[in-house]
């Protein structure tokens, strides 16, 4: 397990404002992904604990080895942390093949050692054909594989994977996806994996770490992410929320629910925590979850022709204020021309 607690300041300039990182987290054996802005923390976050930033205090952990901690004034080298590290740019020294940028990796390992791991590591990553190229003679998804190998060579005791998607097309991240998983479930190392790639984040974490101007502002499994983004700022950095200011009109502690109104009519609404009778509240909603109707009814409201985005599985139609909605493809087929959106009751979440 990695547990971090630390912090780390940049002081501003005459042509940059200051910065300054405060994490506290740990990672168990698993994917824990760093989600967030460009800018927020996260390959920060990567880098301090592999060693190549000290922070200005804290500790850090990776099982019971302190890599760093400003009471005691221990900062251990990088080689000495055992992270094995996939930078944004794969980092494969140009000059040597994929076999040599193995080697060079598992110097440390006794020789008859360092030959095993490297012909399982080739044969594993799918590179036993490429193990005579160099990086400029490798596909962008070729040189991400040979990168996790070489980080994996020595049998690290965390990984650490900056961006490991990026760039790749569709069917490379999804062999990418696959790597990932099969290293999940075979390593049991903490991995921290930096991504902006919503998608990406839910089909690799068990954890996310959601990171905003130097913060952790919240944190969960990707289910509870959805179920319960927290605040309205980070329903935003997710994304695919659609948010209401509403005012409460009623409420019914017997029944758990409430009346709101928003969109300028009154909802059935939910249980809303700590609120009373004229309070405004921030409440949200997932595309997926709106419905179309073709009729008045309960929790509907009339729209006009929306903008339509083609996705993959269906149609997304936004009918603006905040009317997003996600259709399957047949429903969109037969929709008729007097259309109404549904929010249920039960789709709507409490913002703090």
């Amino acid at each position: 397990m990695i547990q971090a607690n630390f912090t780390k300041a940049f002081a501003g300039g005459r042509e940059s404002s200051g910065y300054s990182l405060e994490a506290q987290f740990n990672a168990e054996p698993g994917v824990t992904v760093l989600y967030g802005p460009s800018g927020a923390g996260k390959t920060l976050t990567l880098d301090a604990i592999a060693g190549f930033v000290a922070p200005d205090s804290g500790r850090i952990m990776l099982g019971d080895r302190i890599l760093y901690d400003s009471g005691a004034t221990v900062h251990l080298r990088p080689q000495e942390r055992r992270c094995g590290y996939v930078f944004q740019n794969y980092a494969l020294f140009p000059h040597m093949t994929v076999r040599q940028n193995l080697a060079f990796a598992a110097d440390s390992l006794p020789r008859l050692e360092r030959h095993r791991r490297i012909a399982e590591l080739l044969e594993s990553f799918r590179l036993t054909d490429l193990a005579g190229r160099y990086p400029r003679e490798l596909s962008g998804g070729q040189k991400q594989r040979a990168s996790i190998a070489r980080a994996l060579i020595a049998e690290p005791a965390a990984l650490l994977l900056d961006e490991p998607g990026r760039g790749l097309d569709a069917v490379l991240r999804r062999d990418l996806y696959s790597v990932i998983l099969e290293m999940k479930a075979t390593l049991r190392i903490p991995m921290l994996l930096v991504t902006h790639d919503l998608e990406e984040c839910f089909a690799l974490a068990d954890q996310v770490l959601i990171y905003d101007a130097g913060r952790i502002v919240h944190r969960g499994s990707p289910l509870e992410l959805l179920q319960n983004p927290g605040t309205p700022a980070v329903a935003r950095l997710l994304g695919d929320f659609n948010l209401y200011e509403a005012e409460v009109l009623a409420m019914d502690p017997g029944r758990q629910t409430s009346r709101v109104r928003l969109l300028g009519q009154e909802w059935n609404g939910p249980h809303l925590r700590g609120c009373f009778k004229g309070d405004r509240v921030t409440l949200c909603a997932r595309p997926e979850e709106l419905r179309l109707a073709t009729k008045p009814g309960p929790n509907r409201i009339r729209v006009e022709t929306p903008r339509v985005l083609e996705r993959p599985q269906s149609i997304r139609a936004d009918f603006g204020e905040e009317l997003i909605v996600d259709v399957p493809r047949e429903v969109w087929r037969e929709k008729p021309d007097d259309l109404w959106v549904e929010i249920p009751a039960e789709s709507l979440r409490q913002l703090r």
